[in-house]
């Protein structure tokens, strides 16, 4: 009977040890894999750039799906109330970070969490939505990096491969945050030099085919700020554009690839990849208060020279050899 119980005992002892091991292994196992949420506004070429540029800053700096990371990446098809779900599903999953693609799905981050760091990922103006005050030092749970386009090099592009100009037209989605930003330092950048502007906004895509036939008849050339709604159904402003021989001239480069004829813009995966470095520092320990929103000053230059020499714009030795080294061409 004693060694009966004694066989019992060794047992027991045994299976103890075996599941504090087990569980103790899973514990350190959870530390080691960092959980990333990742939201994204809906499906577009930009964007899509950006969260390669995501993954490959966090991978440049020690973090690897599949080993040490883990990213519950959600897509919400450009609706609000999806946003929100998501947003709330990457709060319930207690992810160590979550970073939003765009400005909706930043701020529907911010509204889900007040403690889980939230990183902004292409946000034009972070103080006028509301999330970030101090840049340098921000006092929330958020920060990230800016998209804000070098408006003041756009324009002086357009005024330079359109010389005889008379009328610009700025079509922008007027629920988009950094459209309308955007749209408004622009204007005010385009009346201080002079240049005579016409403003169309429409409320969704589906305005798009009828609001922009009516602006080609009005204007010499278009400039488009970064607008979700419009980089997604690019086609349609550029078949409109294209039969009135108006250029397009768009923030992203992207959508100079899209039909758009030159552009001074940042870099969408560039952006991504500084994003993915400040999201591997906060997951590393750094404090958000510590990490300072990042502008992309200087945009690189992008040229569609198919596109130009169709509508009979002129480009410059000069800017299409400054493109060739330093931005991207499109033939």
């Amino acid at each position: 009977m004693k060694r009966m119980l004694g066989f019992i005992a060794v047992i027991v002892i045994f299976l103890g040890y075996a599941f504090f091991t087990e569980t103790n292994s899973q514990v350190t196992q959870k530390g080691q894999v960092k959980e990333v949420g990742l939201l994204q506004l809906m499906d577009q070429p930009a964007l899509k750039q950006i969260q390669k540029g995501i993954y490959a800053g966090l991978e440049e700096s020690g973090y690897k799906v599949g080993k040490n990371l883990k990213v519950d990446y959600q897509n919400a098809q450009g609706n609000q109330s999806n946003l929100k779900t998501m947003s709330e599903k990457f709060v319930n999953e207690n992810v160590d970070l979550a970073i939003g693609i765009t400005t909706p799905a930043s701020i529907s981050l911010a509204n889900a969490t007040s403690s889980t760091p939230v990183l902004m990922g292409a946000v034009t103006d972070p103080k006028g939505a509301e999330l970030v005050q101090n840049l340098n030092q921000p006092e929330k749970n958020i920060t990230g990096v800016s998209d804000q386009a070098p408006l003041e090099e756009q324009l002086g592009l357009i005024k330079e491969l359109m010389p005889k100009m008379k009328t610009l037209g700025i079509i922008y989605t007027s629920s988009d945050n950094s459209a309308v930003t955007q749209y408004k330092k622009f204007k005010k950048l385009a009346d201080a030099a002079g240049v005579k502007t016409k403003a169309y906004s429409i409320s969704n895509s589906n305005d798009l085919n009828q609001v922009s036939q009516t602006m080609v008849q009005e204007v010499d050339a278009v400039f488009v700020p970064t607008d979700n709604t419009i980089a997604g159904a690019m086609s349609t402003l550029i078949k409109n554009a294209d039969a009135a021989k108006v250029p397009v001239f768009p923030t992203v480069d992207s959508m100079v690839k899209d039909g758009g004829v030159a552009t001074y813009s940042v870099n969408q995966y560039k952006l991504g990849v500084l994003t993915g470095q400040m999201a591997a520092k906060i997951l590393k320990g750094q404090k958000v208060k510590n990490t300072p929103v990042e502008f992309i000053k200087h945009g690189d230059l992008t040229i569609n020279t198919k596109q130009a020499a169709e509508l009979g714009v002129k480009i410059p030795a000069k800017l299409l050899a400054e493109a060739e080294k330093n931005g991207e061409v499109f033939k």
